[in-house]
C-alpha cells in the first residue's frame, strides 16, 4: 500500500545540525498539526509518536540501511490513532511507553530515567504526568553523551502546554485540577531545570485541539520557552498555573476518548482498513448500500464541486481543509459506516486520513464520482451560494450566522451577525430558522459549507452560503464590527 501523507514536511533542521551531528528529523503533517520524529544512528532507528500509516517511516529507515529498534510513545493519544502496532508488526521494533501505562499488547513499560540505546545515541524516559498519567518525555543524548533535545509529546508545546482535561473522560475521579497540578510539578521539577540550549520537539503545532495557544513554530529552545511560554513563568504559583491552563478550554472533540481506547486496546491493521474502504462502487451499488445500511455519505471534494452538485443529504467535509479533525468533531462515532464521494485520484488519501482518527468503517467510494451518479439519472442537490458582493447588497433584513470560533468572531464580524461555532451548532439548532432565509459564513468558506451541508441534511433549505467568508467580505468592503474585549461582555 502506498501511504499518503498530506502536507508532509520532512525537516532536518539547520539549528540541529549547527549544534550537533545528531540525526533527528521531524515529520510534520499539517492537516493534523502533528509531529512524529525519526532518530537514526549506526544502523539503528527509532520512531516517536507515529501516525497510522507507517510506510514512510519504514522507507526512511530502509534508505538509511537501518533497522527500526524502538517505537516510542509519549502517551495514549486522543486526537489520532497511532501507528505503533502496525509498525511493530512490520519491523519487529519494540513499543515503549512511560511509567503507569497499561496497554493491551506487548510493550516495554519504561521506568523513570530508564535509558535506551539507539546506535550511538541514548534516549532517556522522563515521566511527566499531567496531560495524562502516563505522559512521558524522552531526552536525547548524542554520541558524546551530550544532551541534545527533548521529545515532549503533549506535555510541552511551543507557546503552550498540554490540556489536562482529557483523562477524566476515562477516569472520573481524575479531575482536570488534579492533572493540572501534576503537570505543574512535572514542568517545574523535570523539564525547567534542564539546559536552556535543549531543543524542544513537541507532538503538535498550531491548530491542534490538544492545547489552546500553540505557536506556528514547531521547535524551539527550552531557554526561549522559559522566557515566552506563559505556563513556564518562573514566579508562577501552582494555583495560578492551574487557573491559567484551565481557562478558556473548549470541550474536547467527541472522538478523543474513542481514539484513546483504540491506542490502548489495539485496532485493525491499516492494510485491512484500506482494502475494505478503497473499494469502487457503481452508482447503483452505492445507492443500494446507502439505502440498506445506516452509512453516512461523506463528500470530500472541493467546495465549488459540492456547491454545484451533490447527492441529497450527503455531508461535505473537504480534503483540502482540516479534514480528519472536523470528521472526528462532527461525525463523533468512529464506528459510523461511511460511503465516500471523492475526486478521482484521491480515494486512497480519503480512506487513509479517515483512519488517522479511527474511522475505519469506510464501505467504498462512488466510482466515477458525481458524474456517474448523474449519468445514472439519480437525484442531485445543490447549495444556494452567493458572492460577498451579492451578500453586501441583499443581507440587511435577514439573519446572518457566523460559524467561526468565538475568538474569531470577537476580533471582527458582520454587524448584527449571530455567532454559532461549527463545533457547537447542535446545541443551537433552535436558532436556525426553517421557514425564513438566513446566511452562513466563516473565515474563508470551508466551515460554512460544512455547516450548510449538515443543516440541509436536516431539512434547513432556506440557508444561503456566503462564499469566501470574512476574507471575501473585507475585500467587498462590508462594514465589520471591530474587536470586542471579552471582559466588556461580562
Amino acid at each position: 500500500m502506498k501511504a499518503t501523507f498530506t502536507i508532509l514536511i520532512l525537516l532536518t533542521m539547520t539549528t540541529i545540525q549547527a549544534q550537533s551531528k545528531m540525526k533527528i528529523e521531524q515529520i510534520y503533517t499539517g492537516c493534523m498539526a502533528h509531529a512524529a520524529y525519526y532518530l537514526e544512528s549506526d544502523g539503528e532507528a527509532a520512531i516517536f509518536d507515529p501516525l497510522r500509516e507507517v510506510s514512510p517511516y519504514i522507507e526512511k529507515a530502509q534508505k538509511d540501511n537501518a533497522k527500526i529498534k524502538y517505537i516510542f510513545e509519549t502517551h495514549f493519544h486522543a486526537d489520532f490513532v497511532s501507528g505503533h502496532l502496525d509498525l511493530a508488526k512490520k519491523t519487529g521494533g519494540q513499543i515503549v511507553y512511560g511509567p503507569t501505562a497499561k496497554p493491551s499488547f506487548e510493550s516495554i513499560i519504561a521506568t523513570d530515567n530508564q535509558e535506551f540505546k539507539v546506535g550511538k545515541y541514548t534516549v532517556k524516559a522522563i515521566h511527566t504526568p499531567g496531560h495524562t498519567l502516563e505522559s512521558t518525555c524522552y531526552l536525547l543524548f548524542d554520541e558524546n553523551n551530550k544532551m541534545h533535545g527533548i521529545i515532549t509529546g503533549d506535555t510541552l508545546f511551543i507557546g503552550d502546554v498540554g490540556r489536562p482535561d482529557l483523562a477524566q473522560k476515562l477516569v472520573s475521579d481524575l479531575t482536570q485540577e488534579k492533572l493540572a497540578s501534576y503537570l505543574f510539578h512535572s514542568l517545574r521539577n523535570k523539564i525547567m531545570p534542564l539546559p536552556d540550549d535543549l531543543i524542544v520537539y513537541p507532538n503538535h503545532g498550531a491548530g491542534s485541539a490538544c492545547g489552546k495557544n500553540m505557536s506556528k513554530e514547531t521547535t524551539d529552545t527550552l531557554g526561549n520557552q522559559k522566557k515566552t511560554n506563559y505556563a513556564l513563568r518562573a514566579n508562577m504559583t501552582e494555583q495560578e498555573f492551574i487557573s491559567e491552563v484551565l481557562e478558556g478550554l473548549s470541550a474536547p472533540p467527541a472522538y478523543f476518548p474513542q481514539n484513546v481506547m483504540m491506542n490502548i486496546q489495539g485496532y485493525e491493521s491499516l492494510d485491512a482498513v484500506m482494502k475494505k474502504g478503497n473499494h469502487p462502487l457503481s452508482a447503483l451499488e452505492f445507492k443500494e448500500i446507502a439505502q440498506q445500511s445506516e452509512a453516512l455519505i461523506l463528500d470530500v471534494r472541493s467546495e465549488q464541486e459540492y456547491i454545484k452538485s451533490h447527492i441529497p443529504r450527503s455531508i461535505f467535509i473537504g480534503l483540502k481543509g482540516q479534514f480528519a479533525p472536523w470528521v472526528g468533531a462532527l461525525i463523533k462515532d468512529t464506528q459510523q459506516p461511511i460511503l465516500l464521494v471523492v475526486s478521482k485520484g484521491h480515494e486512497e488519501e480519503a480512506v487513509t486520513r479517515l483512519s488517522r482518527v479511527g474511522f475505519d468503517h469506510t464501505l467504498g467510494y462512488l466510482e466515477g464520482g458525481i458524474e456517474s451518479w448523474i449519468n445514472a439519472n439519480f437525484e442531485t442537490d445543490s447549495v444556494h451560494s452567493i458572492s460577498a458582493d451579492t451578500f453586501k447588497n441583499q443581507h440587511q433584513n435577514e439573519k446572518v450566522i457566523d460559524v467561526r470560533k468565538p475568538s474569531e468572531y470577537l476580533s471582527e464580524h458582520v454587524i448584527g451577525a449571530t455567532n454559532i461555532p461549527l463545533d457547537d451548532f447542535n446545541n443551537h439548532l433552535n436558532e436556525f430558522p426553517k421557514d425564513k432565509t438566513f446566511y452562513v459564513h466563516c473565515q474563508g468558506g470551508y466551515r460554512s459549507l460544512i455547516m450548510a451541508s449538515i443543516l440541509k441534511s436536516r431539512g434547513f433549505h432556506q440557508l444561503i452560503n456566503v462564499e469566501g467568508g470574512i476574507v471575501a467580505l473585507k475585500k467587498a468592503q462590508i462594514e465589520l464590527s471591530p474587536y470586542v474585549c471579552p471582559s466588556t461582555l461580562k
